[in-house]
């Protein structure tokens, strides 16, 4: 029987119909909530992901100011910009678009961003929190990953969980969410030998490598729960992701597309952390004026 879709693109429309609520009853309060992007260089693929993040921010009534910088940036300029963004009462998130020109270190960007800013997450005290199960910003797409498992109501506790890849943007993120709700975790990188026998053992099954159909069908655990969060593009111009769709669909008893999947829950859990922020701050300012 061929994989059920897990449909992100109509889940995040769901979740985006709440969040207009919630920005519209901010503003009405007199806060209207407020996503700053920072974009250094001209990556097409990098100016297409915040032409979406912007565009959304519009959808759900949330303010939006882009600053663009040259790829000759120097690393100075761009930590300059973040200062006057953390200093700006009227701007709630911010949010640097990467990868980053050579020039400028990427953890000394985002350890610049005020941590009740951060709404991608990023920010080490962030990190730190996740590790330790405190409040915080969590990572837009482990967050996604998760309200797409929540709504499909996967029983994650004593499952067995395989996560493909180790970035700090995904890898490490989701694997302590699956953690959190106590899934017998285990982390695959790309030196894991016979990566197969360990994706064969897993109820639930996230991959976030960036290598095109790395994963196929005869790697998948019949009946599986499969999170694809690759979007990668063939020289034909076909968006696909890091597992092999069509092979998959064959196995899974879940999977979600690319594109179509992760990608919209990414933006819609950016735009619920930017809400967050602004409503922590209307509440801080409260508590002074009282």
């Amino acid at each position: 029987m061929p994989a059920r879709l897990i449909d992100g693109a109509a889940l995040s429309a769901e979740l985006r119909a709440g969040l207009a609520q919630r920005a519209a009853e901010l503003a009405a309060g007199g806060r209207r909530p407020a996503l700053a992007v920072i974009l250094v260089g001209d990556d097409p693929a990098s100016r297409i992901y915040v032409r979406n993040k912007v565009k959304a921010c519009h959808e759900a009534g949330v303010a939006s100011v882009l600053h663009e910088l040259p790829a000759s940036a120097p690393e100075t300029q761009v930590l300059e910009c973040i200062r006057a963004l953390n200093a700006d009462p009227a701007i709630h998130g911010i949010l640097v678009q990467l990868p980053l020109p050579a020039q400028v270190s990427e953890q000394r960007v985002l350890d610049t961003i005020a941590v009740d800013k951060d709404v991608d997450g990023f920010h080490v005290r962030n990190a730190g929190a996740l590790m330790v199960g405190r409040e915080g910003f969590v990572p837009c797409t482990p967050a996604g990953c998760m309200a797409m498992l929540d709504h499909i109501d996967a029983a994650l506790e004593g499952r067995e969980a395989v996560v493909v890849g180790r970035s700090n943007i995904v890898g490490k993120p989701m694997a302590l969410l699956l953690l959190q709700r106590s899934a017998t975790v285990t982390i695959c990188t790309s030196r894991t030998r016979d990566l197969a026998a360990h994706t064969r053992r897993a109820d639930v099954l996230v991959v976030a490598t960036g290598k095109p159909r790395l994963v196929t069908g005869e790697m998948i655990k019949p009946g599986a729960i499969v999170i694809d969060v690759g979007i990668n593009r063939t020289p034909a111009g076909r968006l696909v992701g890091d597992v092999d769709f069509a092979s998959a669909c064959e196995v899974a008893g879940w999977i979600t597309p690319v594109p179509g999947g992760v990608g919209p829950m990414t933006i819609a859990m950016l735009l619920r952390n930017t809400l967050t922020a602004a409503q922590h701050r209307r509440a801080r300012v409260a508590a002074r004026s009282t």
